[in-house]
């Protein structure tokens, strides 16, 4: 869908700057022209538009759809640039990466953190640097590359990352490309757990299924039918930042991505590739569970929330949350 929308958008500002070049260059001249060559005091009365003067009416007059088009050019070329090479706003719609970003966080994504990219194709033109651990990244969903995901970068090009259901913890051992040794790990530290301030709810939909949901409520307030989800500190690659986990909650690890020659829950991230993790780590469909990210499909790297909506997953927004308006981290 991102993609087709940068089709259209492309195709129309190539449409409407082929009609402003013709009207600028071609028809407003030719106009300015027949204009010269009419009576002086036609050209006097043109100005005015009076009531008998159609002669000068007709060579003045644009043509409508013209006019129109050439006029919007300008607006369409500043959007298409903007959007396609500097900042591009997404909305946040689901609650894998809280509590770093919540449920109706508009924020805005730097398209050329990771290199200049053809809009339409997402090829790379020109190198301008690659991910960092720890930062958040929009990427086209592997299996739907239709889809734009956001998560947290934990592992680069040759890291060996492991998880520990139990602990929820992250291991990461740079430099384990095939064949070398690879036993020191990164530090990456943890702080206790407290209690979050946010609950998650289940709710029936009506046909035997079960639905989550998040309630930002205070420690002290309790949140009948919801689990109150457990928080901490987690510092990698020199960033900081706050993950959720549910107490007690370990992963079934039938479905992670089984990586061919690794043991499961560890995973050898291959060359141009990398590994993605929400913040809310008990709630996310990542890396662990699909494998991956190219870096082809890099979009762009999350730098801040530009406005925020109090609202839940699929419903209508109830406030603004302007403190949350700021960067991210």
């Amino acid at each position: 869908m991102a993609n087709m929308f940068a089709l259209i958008l492309a195709i129309a500002t190539l449409i409407t700057g082929i009609l402003w070049c013709l009207e600028r260059f071609k028809l407003a001249p030719a106009r300015r022209r027949r204009l010269a060559q009419q009576p002086g005091q036609q050209r006097a009365d043109a100005a005015g538009v009076p009531a008998g003067n159609d002669v000068a009416v007709k060579v003045s007059h644009k043509p409508g759809w013209i006019e129109t088009c050439a006029s919007i050019f300008p607006v369409l070329l500043l959007v298409f640039v903007g959007r396609s090479f500097i900042f591009e706003p997404f909305q946040i719609p689901s609650g894998s990466m809280m509590p770093t970003l919540l449920v109706g966080d508009f924020i805005l994504v730097e398209k050329f953190a990771y290199g200049i990219k053809d809009p339409i194709t997402q090829t790379t033109l020109i190198e301008t640097g690659h991910p960092k651990r720890g930062d958040v990244v929009v990427f086209k969903y592997p299996p739907d590359p239709s889809l734009d995901y956001i998560k947290r970068v934990v592992g680069l090009p040759g890291d060996r990352v492991s998880y520990d259901p139990v602990n929820k913890r992250v291991t990461v051992q740079s430099g384990c490309a095939s064949g070398q040794d690879c036993a020191t790990a990164l530090p990456i530290t943890y702080s206790e757990f407290a209690p979050s301030d946010f609950v998650q709810t289940f709710n029936s939909t009506g046909n035997g299924e079960a639905s989550s949901g998040f309630l930002q409520v205070p420690p002290d307030r309790q949140v009948d039918g919801g689990i109150r989800l457990a928080q901490r500190k987690e510092s990698l690659g020199g960033v900081v930042h706050n993950v959720l986990t549910v107490p007690g909650q370990q992963d079934q690890l039938g479905i992670y991505y089984q990586q061919p020659g690794s043991s499961l829950a560890e995973w050898v991230v291959p060359q141009g590739e990398y590994f993605m993790m929400g913040d809310n780590r008990d709630n996310s469909a990542d890396s662990r569970y699909w494998g991956f990210v190219p870096e082809r499909n890099l979009v762009g790297k999350a730098t801040a929330i530009w406005m925020s909506f109090d609202k839940l997953e699929g419903q209508w927004p109830t406030g603004v949350r302007l403190s949350r308006i700021g960067g991210i981290h």
